[in-house]
């Protein structure tokens, strides 16, 4: 078996995983904050017990008299919900789907599968690596990164996996196998910090019919071009907040299109009511959205597809109800704007900034897959040969966090 046969994959090389949240309730998360806090306000009013009850939609994970504590760094009630009442818990920025940022209620009595593993280790210095499942015919990322805790729900094809970066708070034990760094240094005869192989991962990982691969150079032309490659990546993904220093970054600078070419607001979106569809034009390169118009907008911005669909449609059903999935007349996930909204036009403009550079860095990426596949490379079969892999028990598993207390059901302190 070659090397280039036998990459290893990411499972080997980040070994602890999570599933994807599971909300049971699609109401808790919506494009922005105020309609959440609507939703919240109607469950809380609603003028009995059925209503109230029929509103929230219970699920065998999840009723109206179940006994949850809050979620690790949430400061929700943990009082149960038939009796609930007061404001609304505030939301908080999540990734939904590989690009589309939206809001959520972090209260774990309105969640099935909250992961509180996740939310555990969440914090300024956390990264979240996404793997994403491949859908046939249609080209995508195989991970994205994010400094908000994602979702991991996949629009099309199978959910993601979500493998933290550092296992405990502050930026502290990466989530990587044991001794993969050292051994991968003395292999490219210089030091490898955490975030070197998390940027070389970003440049890197392609799919494979046993999951994500991870090829692993041991030329160091190739490593430090892939560093740096990657590096650029997670900041795009990142939106600008990856500041780690890697080279490719740019310190905390949200990303804008070189001058002339940076996407602007040239027919104005609607006023009242909703654009009632979303379309492009290749030859003067615009995004219309019903009689709006943004330009200039490259088609790889347009044709960016990730998880199994086009960016742009996937983000604008989300906003406008166009999708096939409907929600029920009535019900909380019905109550959503009629109008749309100032700041849905400035959270587009910067996507479509980040899927235009990001298309253009396509290119680059499949150069450095070429090199990686024609020169010298690290093998699972070596990694396995120097007790690297598998890896220990204990790497597969959450470490354990005792930094702060998590208050349990109806104000108990939670015992860790």
């Amino acid at each position: 078996m070659t090397a280039k046969q036998d990459a290893p994959r990411l499972s080997d090389l980040m070994p602890w995983s999570v599933a994807p949240l599971r909300l049971g309730r699609s109401w808790v998360r919506a494009p922005d904050p105020a309609t959440l806090r609507a939703r919240w306000t109607a469950l809380v009013e609603a003028g009995d017990p059925a209503a109230r009850e029929r509103l929230f939609r219970p699920s065998r994970a999840r009723t109206l008299h179940s006994a949850v504590g809050q979620l690790p760094g949430q400061a929700t009630p943990t009082g149960r919900l038939h009796r609930a009442s007061g404001p609304c818990p505030e939301p908080v920025r999540i990734l939904h789907g590989p690009f589309d940022q939206q809001w959520l209620l972090p209260d774990h009595r309105l969640i099935d599968g909250a992961r509180p593993e996740l939310w555990r280790v969440a914090d300024e210095r956390q990264l979240f690596v996404v793997e994403w499942g491949q859908v046939p015919q249609l080209a995508g990322p195989p991970v994205v990164c994010s400094t908000l805790l994602p979702d991991g729900r996949a629009p099309a094809g199978r959910p993601g996996r979500i493998r933290p970066f550092y296992r405990r708070p502050g930026g502290r034990e990466p989530n990587l196998a044991p001794g993969l760094l050292t051994l991968l240094g003395r292999r490219l005869d210089r030091p490898v910090r955490p975030t070197d192989l998390l940027a070389w991962l970003a440049a890197s990982a392609r799919h494979s019919p046993e999951g994500c691969a991870v090829p692993l150079t041991a030329d160091p032309e190739i490593w430090e071009r892939g560093v740096a490659l990657g590096g650029r990546l997670l900041w795009l993904w990142t939106r600008g907040a990856h500041v780690d220093g890697t080279p490719g970054g740019h310190g905390g600078e949200r990303p804008r299109m070189p001058g002339g070419r940076r996407p602007y607001v040239r027919s104005a979106l609607p006023a009242r009511g909703l654009p009632p569809s979303l379309g492009y034009d290749p030859e003067e390169e615009a995004l219309l959205l019903g009689d709006g118009r943004i330009s200039p907008v490259p088609a790889g911005a347009w044709d960016f597809h990730a998880g199994g669909v086009r960016v742009l449609e996937a983000w604008f059903a989300a906003r406008t109800g166009t999708s096939a999935d409907e929600p029920e007349p009535g019900s909380l996930a019905a109550l959503r704007p009629a109008h749309w909204l100032q700041e849905w036009t400035s959270e587009l403009l910067e996507l479509l900034t980040v899927l235009a550079l990001l298309s253009e860095l396509r290119p680059q990426c499949t150069e450095l897959q070429q090199a990686t596949d024609d020169g010298p490379q690290l093998a699972a079969y070596e990694l396995r040969a120097a007790g690297i892999l598998p890896a220990p028990v204990f790497a597969h598993r959450p470490a354990s966090v005792l930094d702060h207390h998590e208050e349990g059901p109806e104000g108990q302190f939670a015992l860790l």
